[in-house]
């Protein structure tokens, strides 16, 4: 090829390629526009009444501004929206933050088959039934939940499909199954035949002594847990006699939250009898649920502590009610749940006013998952004043999780987790049982 040949041989080519870089160059440079567009696309919601959850007051016509799923402006007064905008009218509302339930089991929900259901059911099952039931609690108007125990890891997958926008449901801070001794209310054997019964190790969450211990939370923190729960008492609906004995040595619990704190998380633990929560409070767990034997000695030991406490009186409710049906319980537990269930709402009261921190939390999956708001009634009827219910569930519950900088609260660079109600609940707590709007991440779940 001759020099001149060579050169109109580039040149060719050049022209060539120049004008394809150009279309790539014009096509990248729109479809930054529209990302950029896109990006930044807002949302303006007029709010009659706004609890904001920062404080006790309800503010009169305010305007929230939202840029994707982030809050970027809380603003007096009703402000026109930009043209570009999206508006959503809820002046006839009251709106508040997305609430947080920090006491679910989203795989199951009780009823006489569920002990059957222990072997029959696999965990497909067990899944398909989460994702339902994860749907009737995002539109009941709770945004984030803790599962607080699970039977085959199931809600550490449902967690990632909901991440992953495959399935509809609340943002969710899972315990995957909970941690307990042999024999102990997490033991998933209880009840069993001897010759299926096995002998179920950390694995399955069941543990003996320190090694074992740490070796469980090791493993949940493996599987994709992001909270560690322990059964640090017996409990009403396990197999077993005892609903009040403790369960762990000291030396097991101290193991189970030093390995918890290394590994970045929390621990829940399910307690009614006071010696078990008095040895978990003193290890320095994160939060005591149901408390149903707490005295003022306990009491004083969590405020010391800045332990929480996660009540969940619809639970206690539910079972009182249900051990009045023949045949609803194995015989074995229905005494237990005859008694036990009655005293939590006392139980409540008691804490409330011995300034005790209090989360929100139901045990949903005990009692009908949806329903989750009734428990508001039951606090109020306690002697909660509405405002510091509704606290209990969104600014209480975030500081619980420690995701504070990101949700709990209606304020700039929040998460837009929202919900609304028609009415007054300061008057009528019960209206929180009818949410009729619910946004989480940005993205409106339900708007009637």
């Amino acid at each position: 090829m001759t020099h001149s040949l060579h050169t109109k041989y580039i040149a060719k080519h050049v022209d060539k390629y120049a004008a394809i870089f150009t279309v790539n160059a014009l096509f990248t440079f729109l479809l930054i526009v529209f990302l950029s567009l896109s990006a930044h696309a807002q949302t303006y919601i007029h709010a009659g009444k706004l609890i904001t959850a920062t404080d006790s007051q309800v503010r009169s016509n305010m305007t929230i501004v939202i840029e994707d799923n982030l809050i970027t402006d809380v603003q007096t007064g009703l402000v026109t929206p930009p043209a570009e905008a999206t508006l959503i009218d809820l002046s006839q509302y009251t709106v508040m933050p997305g609430l947080m339930d920090m006491h679910t089991h989203l795989s199951f929900e009780h009823n006489p088959k569920t002990y059957m259901n222990q072997v029959t059911y696999n965990a497909a099952d067990y899944a398909l039934d989460a994702a339902n039931f994860a749907q009737k609690t995002l539109l009941a108007g709770f945004t984030t939940v803790r599962n607080l125990g699970d039977s085959h890891n199931e809600t550490v997958a449902l967690r990632n499909a909901v991440d992953r926008g495959v399935a509809v449901g609340p943002r969710i801070y899972t315990a995957a199954k909970a941690i307990g001794t042999t024999g102990g209310h997490a033991d998933p054997t209880n009840g069993l035949a001897k010759h299926i019964m096995g002998n179920p190790g950390p694995d399955d969450g069941v543990v003996n002594g320190v090694t074992q211990a740490r070796q469980a939370v090791r493993q949940h923190y493996k599987d994709g847990a992001d909270v560690i729960k322990i059964t640090a008492t017996g409990g009403v609906l396990s197999v077993a006699k005892n609903g009040q004995n403790p369960q762990f040595m000291d030396d097991e619990l101290d193991a189970i939250v030093a390995t918890a704190k290394d590994y970045g998380m929390t621990v829940a633990v399910h307690a009614h009898g006071k010696e078990g929560m008095i040895r978990a409070i003193k290890a320095g767990v994160t939060s005591i649920e149901h408390g149903t034997y707490m005295d003022n000695e306990v009491m004083d030991l969590m405020k010391e502590y800045g332990t929480y406490y996660v009540p969940t009186i619809l639970a206690g409710n539910f079972v009182a009610e249900k051990a009045k049906i023949d045949g609803y319980f194995p015989e074995i537990i229905r005494p237990k749940a005859a008694a036990i269930g009655p005293l939590i709402q006392k139980t409540f009261s008691l804490a409330y006013l011995a300034g005790v921190n209090i989360a929100f939390g139901t045990d949903s999956g005990v009692s009908a998952h949806g329903d989750n708001a009734q428990e508001f009634g039951l606090m109020v009827e306690a002697g909660m004043p509405p405002i510091e219910a509704i606290l209990s569930a969104t600014a209480n519950t975030a500081n619980l999780l420690n995701i504070t900088d990101s949700l709990g609260t209606i304020s700039v660079g929040k998460l837009a987790d929202i919900v609304a109600v028609k009415g007054d609940p300061l008057t009528d707590i019960t209206l929180l049982e009818h949410i009729q709007f619910v946004m989480k991440d940005g993205v409106i779940a339900k708007h009637e």
